[in-house]
């Protein structure tokens, strides 16, 4: 409760020189703690007069700060608010741009399917053509097939003594018989590819077998024919032929 006034009525006492604590301590002990406080309240008041500005402002700035406060809490409530309407919208973004990636997945798929089932359609519209064509050249085997036969047969059984030339002969003799008859054959015919296979022909020719056609044919006549050959041969080409083909079925040679 001490004022201005009152601090100001003290100023002359305490500005003596003999109003300290060490002088009143030598009139009366009780006297100095009065002299001692009367100061101390001087001195209170000057430094509260300082203070009490500071206090009120203080005051004033946490109430400030408690306002602040208050909608900062506000503001971070309708933040929190809107961050999970955020990750919520997020999650139904990434779902939908997850969807989305796999009907694009799914639609390069299938637009690889459909480009390798049109490749393969286109593919097998060409091989129908070809198809087709074997189709036909099968059916004509089969209805030439007897006649073939029937040439080859007769090449087999009689045209082993004879030369290039007269087995030609023969063939067409025989033909020419088979139209009268009406009995059908294949007019391009390959005796030699229809008796033998490239393949062994190739391993003949290893084996020390000429690769003429006269040649090939008597292996034919030789491998293929019922009856035992006789080999005029006056080159001993033959000789040697069946020499290494026989060789690995132990065969003994009387020379």
């Amino acid at each position: 409760s001490i004022t201005g006034e009152t601090v100001e009525l003290l100023e002359p006492y305490l500005d003596m020189e003999d109003y300290n604590l060490e002088t009143a301590k030598k009139v009366c002990g009780n006297v100095a703690g009065l002299c001692s406080w009367t100061q101390a309240m001087a001195y209170f008041y000057g430094i509260n007069k300082e203070v009490l500005p500071l206090k009120a402002n203080l005051a004033l700035q946490e109430g400030r700060l408690a306002a602040a406060q208050t909608e900062l809490n506000s503001a971070q409530i309708q933040l929190d608010e809107k961050q999970m309407e955020l990750d919520e919208v997020q999650a139904m973004y990434d779902a939908a741009m997850k969807e989305k990636q796999a009907l694009l997945d799914d639609a390069e798929a299938c637009r690889r399917k459909m480009n390798n089932a049109t490749a393969l359609i286109e593919g097998l519209g060409g091989e129908k053509l070809r198809w087709t064509a074997s189709s036909k050249n099968f059916q004509n085997q089969i209805t030439n097939l007897v006649g073939n036969v029937l040439l080859a047969t007769g090449f087999l059984s009689y045209s082993g003594p004879f030369n290039q030339e007269y087995r030609n002969l023969l063939l067409l003799l025989w033909k020419k018989e088979m139209d009268n008859n009406k009995i059908p054959y294949s007019n391009n015919l390959n005796l030699t590819g229809m008796l033998v296979d490239n393949a062994t022909v190739g391993e003949w020719n290893l084996q020390g077998l000429p690769n003429d056609d006269l040649s090939i044919q008597n292996g034919i006549l030789v491998t293929k024919a019922s009856r035992y050959p006789l080999l005029i041969d006056p080159q001993g080409q033959g000789k040697i032929w069946i020499k290494n083909k026989e060789k690995k079925n132990g065969l003994q040679v009387n020379s």
